[in-house]
């Protein structure tokens, strides 16, 4: 009888192995051929566009000559909304995080604010557009400017920097809190001193790929007007007769990188074609080594800690 009962159990081992080897497969070929497709995909775009890759392509305005245009205006507002996004959302993001994890009461009001987080993190990006044209655009007048697209961008990134902040926060063991509250820490001393050191790498992590999915973003930055052609830099502070105040860069007119890409590729002429595949490279290229500092910092930070 526990010879019968011994084979059964193994036959159900074996059956479960072998489900776990054909779904591991299955995955593994899911994985590959999207890795793959994307690998062809860069490659042709790379085939197209290289050749513009050189100095004058970075540092030459856009053209109504394909061979003289450049995407000077479009990386530096790029740059600078992407500045305002991360000292928009990265404060309030990890603030709230901290909040919901670690102060807030456990009730039904919590709980709403919870699923709504998670809730926004999936909602498309022409909402935020749509909320950012009717309140920041035309409610609080910041106009068609890098303040409006940094606010929106930020607005858009902030689910996911609160979720990132929070499993970062849960994956810390709880003996390290109840070591700190032993020893006579208070809540604000456990948090500032051995949580956020601790959770680190993953807030890192969170915030550099909600970044990395902000600066390819094309359609909140279209719906709240961003300028298709644009031959001028926001003003430099301190700069020009009269000169510019501190802060008049944030209500300057404004374009990015994927703003610029879908300029190009509306043109019939194949010369544009060429300059919005290279723009393309810059776009992927950037969004990967944002990707790769993630992977990096976290791997680092990591290693070090000692439980």
């Amino acid at each position: 009888m526990a010879s019968k009962e011994s084979m059964e159990l193994r036959g159900v081992i074996a059956r479960n192995q072998r489900w776990d080897l054909i779904i591991g497969t299955i995955g593994l070929l899911a994985t590959a051929v999207g890795v793959l497709i994307l690998m062809l995909l860069f490659v042709d775009l790379v085939i197209d566009g290289w050749q513009r890759l050189n100095p004058d392509f970075f540092l030459n305005f856009p053209s109504r000559r394909p061979e003289e245009a450049g995407i000077l205006s479009a990386w530096v507002g790029s740059a600078l909304v992407m500045i305002v996004t991360a000292f928009t959302a990265v404060p309030l993001g990890v603030a709230a995080a901290i909040y919901l994890e670690e102060y807030a009461p456990k009730n039904w009001i919590t709980e709403l604010i919870e699923i709504n987080v998670t809730n926004l993190a999936a909602v498309p990006s022409i909402i935020y557009g749509l909320l950012a044209l009717g309140l920041f655009v035309y409610i609080l007048g910041f106009g068609h400017s890098i303040l409006t697209a940094g606010l929106t961008l930020g607005l858009m990134i902030l689910p996911i920097i609160i979720v990132a902040t929070r499993e970062a926060l849960r994956a810390i063991p709880v003996a390290i809190r109840e070591a700190a509250y032993a020893l006579g820490a208070t809540r604000w001393q456990v948090v500032s001193d051995h949580l956020i050191p601790y959770a680190s790498g993953g807030i890192y992590t969170g915030v550099i790929i909600g970044l990395s999915r902000a600066i390819g973003e094309t359609a909140p930055v279209i719906t709240i007007g961003a300028l298709t052609f644009i031959a001028f830099l926001p003003p430099i502070p301190f700069s020009g007769d009269p000169p510019a105040g501190p802060f008049d860069w944030l209500f300057s007119p404004f374009t990015v990188l994927p703003i610029q890409m879908f300029n190009w590729l509306s043109r019939p002429q194949s010369a544009f074609h060429v300059n919005a595949a290279a723009t393309g490279i810059v776009i992927i290229v950037a969004t990967l080594a944002m990707n790769g500092i993630a992977i990096w910092l976290r791997s680092r930070i990591r290693a070090k800690l000692k439980w």
